[in-house]
């Protein structure tokens, strides 16, 4: 039997993005809620993706949109993580810089304790990449492209794309700012 390596480098990739995915779940959560939701993107998604990161290009006049873009075509697949938007209900913590959950509502920003969960998950799942030897990177990017692109049905105002990828030398390093790689 031979085995080709395309293959199994497409298949190890998203055997690892599963693995990222329940690694973002399980994450600690300093609210002691479940607010973090995952997707994987891959095929005609990813494709969407990388269009919606160039408009996003454009619309932002941000030229690091169109080379995350670039690098997310090239990908199998991305990660996607975020939070849902729901404030933990506490009358004093005051750790978003608001009084309390119903003035941070009230100003449309985002819970500390929201996003303090994501970057714990985000983490998490980086490390589960990192162990399985996978390119990856975070972007704000991908994140704000999901969102946009309704990559979730619940309230997310804050998530981070991470594009996954399997080559002899890493697509994320040695990018130049504005450039779309193909």
């Amino acid at each position: 039997m031979i085995k080709h390596m395309e293959n199994s480098e497409k298949d190890a990739v998203f055997m690892v993005a599963d693995l990222m995915a329940a690694a973002a779940r399980t994450a600690p959560k300093g609210s002691g809620k479940d607010k973090v939701v995952t997707a994987i993107v891959s095929g005609a998604d990813k494709d969407y993706l990388v269009k919606k990161t160039q408009e996003l290009a454009v619309e932002y006049d941000e030229q690091f949109f169109n080379r995350d873009a670039g690098c997310l075509s090239r990908c199998h697949c991305a990660l996607i993580i975020g939070v849902v938007s729901e404030p933990f209900g506490l009358d004093n913590c005051s750790m978003c810089g608001f009084k309390n959950c119903a003035e941070m509502t009230k100003a449309h920003a985002n819970c500390a304790f929201n996003v303090t969960d994501l970057g714990l998950a985000v983490g998490s799942a980086v490390s589960v990449a990192s162990a399985h030897h996978i390119d990856n990177r975070v972007m704000y990017s991908i994140g704000r492209a999901a969102i946009k692109a309704g990559v979730f049905k619940t309230d997310v105002r804050v998530c981070y794309g991470i594009p996954l990828s399997v080559s002899s030398k890493s697509i994320f390093f040695d990018r130049e700012p504005g450039a779309v790689l193909r």
